[in-house]
């Protein structure tokens, strides 16, 4: 497992406690001395679970596994033939993926992984945006400078805040979960059709704007026509300007996020209400949010996420470890490394091979 060089990333790819689910696959795990450090992980826990601490084992390894795409020095010290497997967004790493095919590296990328049912274990994005979720709520309770559960006293009664989240995928559900076990009353809202069961499910109310479902591929919304977007900004300002936190998490791998909120919508909302934008750094669902930045637009606090399940290491990184060792056990055969390029999921993943380009 690689230590994360880039900046502000906390988790890691490999966890103690799945160690042993690689060496009985017949692995040797070597671990760069502290990469558990930033997650709470001292090197003394990966050593007692079998793993061995050592930084020179870079360069020989089969398999070098890492949450964010290996820094491309590192890569050029990476044999012909082995293999990284970690987050790898092609449109924004081409000098990275230039690299990994000049070397000959076989790379892999988690968010591309395949959406079907046999490939569940693997897809960390979708666990990656269970702890982003989570996240969003515990960020929008923080600023906001009021109860978010009805509360009643001798002295009187405090009304829950109100919540709206937009979007409901994973991390829009967990965040509407999160939000309705704080005790706060939650609307929310996705373009999708099934996606108004799964609120209600959960306690929530599910916004009905009268607009035409857009349901698109691998489980993602369609690309909304601008005449549609304006339509469905001006149906959701009311419920925008009623909220006391806006949740925002709609975003699809290797595209801009939808544009869902306008500053005019933000602007419409009441002082000391909080805006949480999870889409930040791929555009964002919000107009004038920024990443990694606290932002007010008119009298609303307008929080961006940036690498957001990060700020959780400890969850994130269980959660993604399992991801990893599922993806690697796929590609094991009598003990060795040994992706099948025939199954869907190693093909569908798999960015370089054989000094190629497999995916843009």
């Amino acid at each position: 497992m690689a230590r994360e060089t880039r900046a502000g990333e906390k988790r890691v790819a490999l966890v103690p406690e799945l160690v042993t689910k690689l060496t009985g696959l017949g692995y040797q795990v070597a671990v760069e001395p502290g990469a558990g450090l930033p997650a709470l992980i001292s090197d003394e826990e990966y050593a007692a679970a079998g793993a061995v601490l050592d930084a020179r084992a870079f360069g020989d390894a089969d398999a070098v596994v890492s949450v964010q795409p290996l820094a491309i020095d590192r890569i050029r010290g990476l044999r012909p033939g082995a293999a990284t497997i970690s987050f790898l967004p092609t449109a924004e790493e081409r000098e990275v993926v230039a690299a990994l095919r000049y070397a000959g590296v076989t790379s892999f990328a988690m968010e591309l992984v395949p959406r079907i049912s046999r490939a569940q274990p693997m897809d960390a994005l979708t666990s990656q945006a269970l702890v982003s979720g989570y996240r969003g709520v515990v960020v929008a309770a923080e600023m906001l400078p009021r109860f978010f559960p009805l509360t009643m006293t001798a002295a009187g009664t405090v009304p829950p805040a109100q919540v709206v989240v937009l979007g409901a995928g994973v991390a829009g559900l967990q965040a509407i979960a999160t939000a309705r076990r704080l005790g706060a009353v939650v609307q929310a809202y996705d373009v999708r059709a099934a996606s108004a069961e799964e609120i209600r499910s959960l306690g929530a109310e599910a916004i009905d704007l009268g607009l035409e479902p857009l349901e698109g591929a691998s489980g993602y919304a369609r690309v909304m026509t601008e005449d549609r977007a304006a339509l469905q900004m001006q149906r959701l300002a009311p419920y925008v300007a009623a909220a006391d936190a806006l949740i925002t998490t709609a975003a699809v791998p290797g595209r801009p996020a939808p544009l869902l909120v306008s500053r005019a919508m933000v602007e419409q909302m009441r002082p000391g209400s909080v805006v949480v934008d999870l889409a930040a750094e791929s555009g964002g669902n919000v107009a004038g949010v920024v990443a990694g930045e606290v932002v007010r637009i008119g009298s609303a606090q307008v929080w961006g996420g940036a690498d957001v399940p990060s700020q959780m290491p400890g969850p994130a990184s269980r959660l993604y470890a399992q991801n990893i060792v599922s993806l690697v056990t796929l590609m094991t055969a009598d003990g060795a490394f040994a992706p099948d390029f025939g199954d869907e999921i190693v093909a569908g993943c798999c960015v370089t091979h054989g000094g190629a380009i497999r995916a843009q």
